[in-house]
C-alpha cells in the first residue's frame, strides 16, 4: 500500500486570501481561512466539482463537470521573489495572482510531487494536485498597478507559479501556521 513520507520541510503561511466571485481573479487578503471539503466557503474556486477548462481539454470538452482539484492556489515567497526579480519589480502582490496561500520555507515549491500533502498542526490537510502553469490574467492585474510589467509575468512565472490543491481534511488556516510537507513514498516514474 502506498504511503506518505514526512519530509524535513514545513512552509510557514505568510499570506492568505480568497477570490470572492467569478467576475475577478484578484484575491482579498485574510488573516485566517476556514476550509471545508469544498474549499473556501463563498470563494470563486469553491466546490467539489467544477467545469473543465483549457488545462484539461485533451481529456474533456470545456465546461464538462469534473472533480475540482483546483480549490486552492498555493505559492511560495521564494518563487514570488524570483518572479518579481525577472519582471524588474520589487515584489509581486499575491492578490494579483488569485492566491489562496503563500508559504515560506519549502524549496522548489512549484515542483512538489503531485499527491503530496501539506498539513497543519490542527490536522487540516491539503492535497497537491499539480503545478499551476502561468496564464495572462495575473499579468493584466499586475499591469494595473505596474504599467508595462504585466506582459512579463507569464515568462517570469514559468516553473514558479506554485501549485493547485484541494482539501482532504477541513480546518482553519491562520497566518503564521506551518504546513508540514509529506510526499508519496515511491520512486519517480521511469517508463
Amino acid at each position: 500500500m502506498p504511503t506518505l513520507r514526512e519530509t524535513e520541510f514545513a512552509g510557514e503561511i505568510v499570506w492568505l486570501g480568497s477570490v470572492p466571485n467569478s467576475e475577478q481573479i484578484t484575491s482579498i487578503e485574510k488573516q485566517s481561512l476556514e476550509l471545508g471539503f469544498e474549499g473556501v466557503p463563498g470563494e470563486r474556486h469553491e466546490g467539489s466539482v467544477a467545469p473543465s477548462c483549457v488545462r484539461v481539454r485533451n481529456l474533456h470538452p470545456e465546461g464538462t463537470k469534473i472533480r475540482n482539484v483546483r480549490q486552492l492556489s498555493i505559492l511560495s515567497v521564494e518563487e514570488l521573489d524570483l518572479i518579481a526579480l525577472d519582471m524588474g519589480l520589487e515584489r509581486v502582490n499575491p492578490a494579483h495572482l488569485g492566491a489562496t496561500i503563500v508559504v515560506r520555507g519549502i524549496p522548489d515549491f512549484t515542483h512538489v510531487p503531485p499527491s503530496s500533502r501539506l498539513q497543519t498542526s490542527n490536522g487540516c490537510t491539503l492535497v497537491v494536485d499539480m503545478e499551476n502553469r502561468p496564464c495572462i490574467f495575473p499579468g493584466r492585474e499586475i499591469d494595473k498597478d505596474e504599467p508595462g510589467h504585466g506582459p512579463k509575468f507569464k515568462p517570469a512565472a514559468t516553473g514558479r507559479r506554485g501549485i493547485t490543491a484541494w482539501v482532504q481534511r477541513p480546518g482553519r488556516l491562520v497566518v503564521g501556521d506551518n504546513l508540514r510537507l509529506f510526499v508519496p513514498d515511491q520512486r519517480s516514474w521511469a517508463p
